[in-house]
């Protein structure tokens, strides 16, 4: 192993816990679409959306592929929902495009929503997912074999992170849309302010007409399960690359389901809508937070020469990523930094309790800095004994080439 077993059983922790934050806002988006179309309260709503995944999930045994077609269904009717949303608003294309690439945040709670849509898009555990469904491919153990596999899973990966830009592009200029439009009542133009999953299908069904709430329900539900699966399914692996432990498929999807919707289902009983609705922004930005913890080794692994070998990352792919890890982990540094500094100072909790809390939040500011950085700057431990077995399979590969010459 890479990392000495205190650190291997910290990132699993986080692993675990970035799995349970992305689980939360699939869950409760999934039992919020059920209350909208059956009218199924909340905390029922999420039960169901456990089980559905159980037995989704219990396609695994007629192979990856039949699980992921199911995915890809969910998906395509997700996008098909939006898309006809977005082709009746009709959002101004020169603003849409305007917005992809001169981002613009406004009011106090803009920061936050961003960090939090950073999270949400780039979830730490479905680079685990990502990288094991590699393994799932039947690939001949060859350096040519294995860059064809790397060729049509970038381009997989790449299709599927397109369709996903697109889907949220058409979110997000249907709700930006609706709300900059001058007809809105009163009622309307406050909902916009604090618009979450429980207020849009309202919204959109007095601006819109009731079936464009029936419409965005489908596709929540459609998004949602389909999410919950990769988020199970990320369970799985992650268990199984930390902590070695090889279960039956049933145990690891009720293990890992299980942990995930207890917060869910907790929160949903206690706190209803509104505290489920304020859940999924916190679980958003703690994904937002984790992703260098998964984000960093993944550069460093498939980056490395002794354990990659001739299938390490290129030259300008290696500096093209760090960048972008770097943005991510100082965004992330100075939201919170930022962010609890003006928490302390608009408090209005006495000074002592300030001092305290000080004495608290600091030191776990500078804890997570110096574990970013540890993580980064660590010198890899010794592979010796891969070194030998890329250069055997090196050497198979002469023999069978000197062979066919024969």
């Amino acid at each position: 192993m890479e990392y000495p077993k205190f650190i291997k059983l910290f990132l699993w922790m986080l692993s675990e816990v970035a799995v349970i934050a992305a689980d939360i806002p699939e869950v409760i988006g999934t039992a919020f679409a059920l209350n909208i179309l059956f009218h199924i309260p909340l905390w029922i709503g999420v039960l169901i959306t456990g089980s559905s995944t159980l037995l989704l999930l219990g396609l695994q045994r007629y192979g990856e592929r039949k699980l992921e077609l199911v995915i890809s269904i969910l998906v395509f009717v997700m996008a098909a929902c939006f898309f006809g949303e977005m082709s009746y608003v009709k959002p101004p294309a020169g603003e849409v495009v305007k917005g992809l690439f001169v981002p613009k945040l406004s009011g106090n709670g803009a920061t936050a929503d961003a960090i939090a849509l950073l999270g949400a898009l780039v979830m730490p555990h479905n680079l685990f997912l990502h990288s094991a469904l590699v393994l799932s491919r039947k690939t001949k153990q060859s350096t040519k074999e294995i860059n064809e596999a790397c060729k049509y899973f970038l381009w997989e990966s790449g299709f599927a992170l397109c369709v996903a830009l697109l889907i949220n592009i058409a979110v997000i200029s249907v709700s930006g849309t609706v709300c900059a439009s001058n007809n809105l009542s009163p009622t309307n133009a406050y909902q916009c302010k604090d618009l979450s999953l429980n207020s849009a299908p309202f919204l959109l069904k007095n601006i819109l007409g009731k079936s464009s709430s029936i419409v965005y329900a489908i596709a929540l539900l459609a998004s949602g399960q389909s999410s919950t699966i990769t988020g199970t399914y990320a369970g799985q692996y992650i268990m199984e690359g930390f902590l070695d432990i090889k279960l039956k498929k049933w145990q690891q999807n009720l293990l890992t389901r299980s942990i995930a919707i207890t917060p869910s289902l907790i929160v949903a009983i206690i706190g209803g809508p509104a505290g489920a609705g304020r859940l999924i922004i916190i679980a958003s930005i703690i994904l937002s937070f984790e992703l260098p913890f998964a984000l960093v080794p993944l550069l460093k692994f498939s980056s490395s020469n002794s354990k990659m070998g001739s299938h390490k990352n290129s030259l300008p792919i290696i500096v093209i990523c760090w960048i972008l890890g770097s943005m991510v982990i100082g965004i992330n540094v100075y939201f919170l930094s930022t962010s609890f500094v003006a928490w302390l100072i608009h408090s209005g909790l006495p000074k002592y309790a300030n001092v305290l809390i000080s004495m608290i939040g600091f030191p776990f500011m500078a804890i997570y800095v110096i574990a970013i950085m540890y993580l980064t700057l660590r010198k890899e431990s010794d592979t010796a004994a891969f070194d030998k077995s890329v250069e055997l399979q090196k050497e198979i590969e002469k023999g069978v080439r000197r062979c066919d010459d024969a």
